[in-house]
């Protein structure tokens, strides 16, 4: 019989679905992936069927298990997007709404009241974010509010509330495990990070009851056992972790300083702070970079959107291209964009900024501009946003930026790295392994199952595929990013 020595990654994204088994030396050995429908009911509302996110998750587990055989897998490790939330009914398991998106703005008329209040100061003392309806709490209240009957049968007990790893855990071992991590939890609003457990002020604060919340567990702690009926295998999960702390496991960034920045729908740079939780003065989230092997150790975030998703709106918005791939040549094929800019705030702006109302424009458009121009406007938009969010993480740690590891979709773009390189004046290394947030979810698998002994070991497996070194001079990197802040003034609410 074939020994178990490979780790199954479920990594449910914002617009996919996918699976990977990877080796204990952190190599992908089998994928597989299904997109993900995104349902727009309302200006700015945002919302994902949780049925399709489930039905999707066993298929490409189930692919992939076919493809390395289930004797092969000894343990699952789970990643997610993050503050998206689903609210369901413990009876029957069925969600009493649509699982609505962390990009979702229906919670800015609540946030607005809560800042009116006075509220930020001590939201943020607790929870290390600052008051946005990209946090799942607005999401809870409003499902609480809006649903039919919801209110009452949360009061009795009857309903549950999870972040998709949550969701995903308890159909998968049918019922039995209502948990979630810590760094899920962190993306609440309703956790204190410092004692790392749900906040009754807050709970009240939101009309959340207590009986709708998971358990917070370790990154590494065992969530349960799946469901043979699902996939064919009772299997141990033992690593969850939100997709930009699994990132931030996966590119080894074990050491206070170390610098990881994710493009794929939007953009999340995370810094490791180590065992201080730094408290940003410039609009960054303190946040649970992980708890490993009983170890926590702090990041401070930035969120960005828009990344990935602008490249999207190319394709399938203004059909300017017919493929992701198309974007690098057209950036090639022009010198500049010509004085253009994208500011790509289709649904508000996230760090430094956190401006809700803000909306995206198209800005020095000529009779020149060209598909080329747009194109290339709008992967420069994704190296300045990045920009912004080093600028505010070096303010609030004191800390230059030495590096900076990337990973995600867009990294395979050989041009956008080295504009970000340029833009950024420091290194940009892309490592072997891409798809380092499912490679997250696997070394937290594997240390929670006892299959990688320790953090060192994790490390070592990280390899670097390319290094990008910085080649525009000052004077023009400078006079570039000065137009782009010109042009974020001209679109603040």
């Amino acid at each position: 019989m074939a020994k178990a020595d490979l780790i199954l990654a479920i990594d449910q994204g914002t617009t996919s679905t996918r699976a990977i088994a990877f080796n204990l030396a952190g190599e992908p050995q089998a994928s597989a992936q299904q997109e993900l429908p995104q349902i727009y009911p309302a200006d700015g509302w945002v919302e994902h069927d949780p049925e399709e996110i489930w039905r999707a998750t066993v298929a490409v587990s189930k692919a992939v298990l076919d493809k390395v055989g289930p004797g092969r897998v000894a343990a699952i490790g789970i990643t997610n997007q993050r503050e998206t939330a689903v609210v369901w009914d413990r009876k029957t398991g069925k969600p009493v709404h649509n699982a609505i998106v962390w990009q979702d703005r229906r919670g800015a008329p609540l946030c607005k009241k809560l800042l009116a209040d006075g509220l930020e100061p001590m939201i943020q003392r607790k929870t290390g974010l600052l008051i946005d309806s990209y946090f799942s709490a607005t999401k809870i209240a409003w499902i609480l509010e809006n649903v039919a009957g919801a209110r009452a049968a949360a009061e009795r007990g009857d309903l549950a509330f999870g972040t998709i790893d949550s969701f995903l855990l308890w159909r998968l071992t049918g019922g039995k495990a209502h948990v979630t991590d810590v760094t899920n939890a962190s993306r609440t609003m309703l956790c204190d990070i410092h004692s790392m457990a749900w906040d009754d002020e807050l709970l009240k604060l939101f009309g959340i009851p207590r009986a709708m919340l998971p358990a917070i567990r370790d990154n590494d702690a065992e969530f349960g056992i799946s469901d043979p009926a699902l996939l064919g295998v009772a299997l141990p999960i033992t690593g969850v972790a939100g997709d930009q702390q699994a990132a931030l496991i996966g590119q080894a960034c074990f050491t206070p300083g170390m610098i990881k920045s994710t493009y794929g729908t939007g953009c999340f740079a995370l810094m490791n702070t180590g065992k201080t939780a730094v408290l940003s003065k410039n609009r960054l989230l303190t946040t649970i970079g992980y708890r490993l092997k009983g170890e926590a150790a702090y990041a401070v975030e930035g969120s960005i959107f828009i990344a990935g998703a602008a490249v999207q709106w190319l394709r399938d918005g203004l059909k300017l291209i017919q493929r992701a791939g198309e974007t690098e040549q057209l950036a090639r094929s022009v010198r500049g964009t010509g004085g253009v800019y994208l500011v790509p705030a289709f649904t508000g702006l996230g760090a430094p900024y956190w401006d809700p109302l803000a909306r995206g424009a198209l800005l020095g458009l000529t009779r020149d501009t060209g598909i080329a121009e747009i194109v290339r406007a709008a992967l420069e938009a994704v190296c300045y946003q990045t920009r912004d969010l080093m600028s505010a993480m070096v303010a609030d740690t004191g800390t230059e930026v030495q590096s900076l590891r990337v990973d995600g979709g867009m990294v395979r773009n050989d041009w956008v790295m080295q504009f970000l390189a340029d833009l950024l004046n420091v290194p940009i290394g892309r490592p072997v392994v891409v798809e380092t947030t499912a490679l997250g979810a696997a070394m937290a698998a594997g240390l929670g199952a006892g299959l990688i002994p320790d953090l060192k070991t994790a490390a070592a497996h990280w390899q670097q595929e390319r290094l990008f070194q910085p080649q525009m001079p000052a004077e023009e990197r400078e006079r570039l990013y000065e137009g782009w802040q010109a042009a974020i003034r001209r679109i603040r609410s």
